[in-house]
């Protein structure tokens, strides 16, 4: 059987299966409760790994840049990877249920961390007192942009004695209200996380090696699309609590999983082909230029095999370019990267980039 045989067969199947038993399939939950959120985060995730990378925060400027295309496109579930920049995709898109599937087990507490954070913030200015645990500055207000707000905290010194109420208060609402059962490693890795925000403050970089082209925290909230509109999570009051309602009803699903591995992609598609649903948007950032490394690109493929996708599906690539050019945020349709892997015509990392489009000027 063909590859493509073999994938139609796949997909078939889990819409039979989101269809057993009923006439029609469950759709997706407004709101997950938190003993299955939980049981998600915990049956889906693999064993953690590492990566080439422990970011805190993205490096991706480009990154906002496909997002007025992407809006083109009914949304229904969004997978992602990394840290931040998938907040901004969400408030953006929309969709109807996120998953963040990372290898590394700290991406996970990350994302955590900001639930808490979020959670608890009836504001941006008052998330990024807690995220940075700096005193609420004054001069601020909900039509301050993000320059204006991250400079006003870039003037701030961060408080300990802040920063451990915020800790106590993010610790209890996970385990207390939520009734998530951290470990006493689960509790470390979020406090460490969370110094490292504070500390880092509005000028947090990546771990990335050094440069001078590595953005902080401020510079890539600051980004705008091509047209000149910022998109991020903390661009507006509405874009913040867009989010804060996506954490508040546990729609972002963070997983702990190897792109190429046997358990966190395929029980994604599982659960949405369960609910009648398809994944609209795979945003990747460059995680492919390191399976084709390690020879496990083509298990990743098959892996995006087994999710229900429809025509408008579309992979985010994050490509750099390791020249003048820098950076770029590319898209493709994930239906025409299968055919073109089942026709044979990728054997590389190139032929995925230069078959992926930027948007236009």
């Amino acid at each position: 059987m063909s590859f493509r045989a073999a994938r139609s067969t796949v997909a078939a199947f889990c819409f039979a299966l989101a269809l057993y038993c009923g006439a029609a399939a469950q759709s997706l939950p407004a709101k997950i409760d938190d003993r299955d959120f939980w049981a998600m985060v915990e049956g889906l995730s693999e064993p953690g790994g590492s990566f080439a990378t422990d970011n805190r925060v993205s490096n991706e400027i480009a990154f906002q840049q496909v997002i007025p295309e992407l809006q083109r496109h009914e949304q229904a579930a969004y997978i992602g990877v990394g840290p931040e920049q998938n907040f901004t995709y969400i408030a953006s898109l929309k969709p109807k249920i996120a998953f963040i599937v990372d290898i590394r087990r700290q991406n996970l507490l990350l994302h955590l961390t900001y639930k808490a954070l979020v959670e608890l913030s009836a504001d941006r200015t008052e998330f990024m007192s807690r995220l940075f645990a700096r005193p609420r500055p004054g001069g601020t207000g909900p039509d301050s942009t993000p320059r204006e707000l991250f400079t006003a905290y870039t003037n701030m010194s961060p408080s300990d004695a802040l920063a451990r109420s915020n800790l106590e208060a993010m610790v209890e609402l996970l385990k207390e209200t939520h009734g998530f059962p951290l470990s006493d490693d689960d509790e470390r890795g979020i406090a460490e996380i969370y110094r490292s925000l504070y500390l880092g403050g509005p000028d947090l970089k990546g771990n990335f090696g050094g440069g001078s082209w590595i953005p902080s925290y401020a510079d890539l909230m600051a980004q705008t699309d091509l047209e000149g509109r910022n998109h991020s999570y903390l661009a507006s009051e509405a874009a913040f609590l867009t989010l804060k309602a996506y954490q508040t009803k546990n729609l972002i699903v963070p997983v702990v999983g190897d792109f190429a591995g046997g358990r966190a992609i395929r029980g994604v598609g599982r659960y949405l082909a369960e609910h009648g649903a398809t994944v609209t948007t795979f945003y990747l950032s460059n995680v492919e230029e390191y399976l084709f490394k390690s020879n496990s690109w083509g298990s990743f493929i098959r892996n995006v095999s087994s999710l229900p996708i429809g025509d408008g599906s579309l992979f985010i690539r994050t490509y750099f370019t390791h020249n003048d050019a820098g950076l770029l945020t590319l898209l493709d349709p994930i239906r025409g990267t299968l055919d073109a892997f089942d026709n044979g015509q990728i054997k590389s990392y190139n032929d995925v980039v230069f078959r992926s489009k930027a948007p236009a000027r």
